[in-house]
């Protein structure tokens, strides 16, 4: 990062990330189009999907569960109710968490837990789960954040910079977990169908201290859009957590970002090298690119990412900023957006270890 160095910078020293096994993408497509009973409406969900710029997803179910059939967890005509749902969530997000804790190069002298999860919850928590599993002294400070949706994985980080900032010796574990797969609804609704169809599930971990090379974090972004509530929303019902994502979205984000003080917020004085948006979806990053604007491949990272593994909510921008890592970026910001429509950003930028 460019200027003087602050006494105590929180940087990001790793990030390890995870998948389930099963790809359940294109059984996706065949489960939501199932439920279309009108060929012109299915021909245009599947050209509409297949225009999304995913190619797999990956699912905490798994054997004849993740075959969305008849007799699997989700049985046609006889929802999950919420409890079961939880009750998934209870049995495979402390192993996915684990699974992308295994990454990381040591979890010797953690000092504080901070967890983000908006896909469920269980108590005792995430946070004591794991640093149980993980040895941890009781003593351990522990942190959760919950159903803020995908911009949860920017306040982690933040969060996690904010605790080194109070206190240079902390070390901190920040963890995201997200089943997004367990919170699928029986609909005809093709835009429903289609919002569906970009989530899955992922974990990713990450150290943050005052000590070492790493991504360096700065300053804090928060947006919020005018007489927006209704454009995302994340609701708990009987049959697990509905999410509704209005057509709407990429043109109001467009439309917000295309604004020269909306500009000035996220850019500041000199545009960042680096660009982690979250990939809430091809609309989404199309919109980002557009509103602000990007060069020719500046969401390479981005892209990337929703390609492979499509969006996992908190998680994702996690995965964005580990792969941005590898090339150690003088400057960067990562962005993310959710529930409202809000935005919230955090700057980073490559520092070395003998810059302590």
């Amino acid at each position: 990062m460019s200027g003087k160095i602050e006494t105590c910078v929180p940087r990001v020293t790793a990030i390890s990330t995870a998948v389930p096994e099963c790809d359940v993408h294109d059984r996706y497509t065949e489960w939501a189009a199932s439920q279309l009973n009108d060929d012109r409406r299915e021909k245009l969900f599947r050209r509409m999907e297949s225009r999304g710029g995913i190619s797999h997803r990956y699912s905490v179910l798994s054997g004849s569960d993740a075959k969305l059939d008849f007799g699997s967890f989700y049985k046609a005509g006889e929802e999950p109710g919420t409890a079961d749902r939880m009750r998934r969530y209870a049995e495979s997000a402390p192993d996915l968490a684990m699974k992308a804790i295994a990454g990381l190069p040591s979890t010797d002298g953690i000092t504080h837990i901070v967890i983000a999860s908006c896909t469920g919850f269980i108590a005792p928590g995430l946070d004591q789960l794991i640093a149980r599993r993980l040895g941890l002294p009781a003593s351990v400070e522990r942190v959760s954040i919950g159903f803020m949706g995908c911009y949860a994985g920017v306040t982690l980080l933040r969060t996690a910079g904010h605790i080194v900032r109070s206190d240079p010796t902390a070390n901190v574990l920040a963890v995201s977990v997200e089943l997004c797969s367990l919170h699928l609804q029986e609909t005809d609704d093709i835009e429903r169908l289609l919002a569906m169809g970009q989530f899955a599930d992922g974990a990713a971990a990450a150290l943050v201290s005052a000590k070492g090379g790493g991504l360096a974090l700065g300053a804090g972004v928060s947006l919020a859009l005018e007489e927006s509530d209704e454009l995302i929303t994340w609701t708990i019902g009987d049959s697990g957590f509905a999410m509704h994502l209005s057509g709407e979205v990429p043109g109001r984000l467009a439309d917000a970002l295309d604004n020269d003080v909306t500009r000035k917020i996220i850019l500041g004085d000199h545009a960042p090298q680096a660009w982690a948006v979250h990939p809430g979806g091809r609309s989404v990053l199309d919109a980002v690119e557009r509103g602000l604007p990007l060069p020719p491949h500046a969401l390479d990272a981005s892209r990337g990412v929703l390609d492979e593994y499509g969006n996992m909510s908190s998680a994702t921008v996690l995965f964005v900023l580990e792969r941005l890592a590898r090339e150690r970026p003088e400057s960067g910001i990562a962005l993310a957006f959710g529930p409202g429509l809000a935005m919230e950003g955090l700057r980073f930028g490559w520092i070395d270890g003998h810059a302590d």
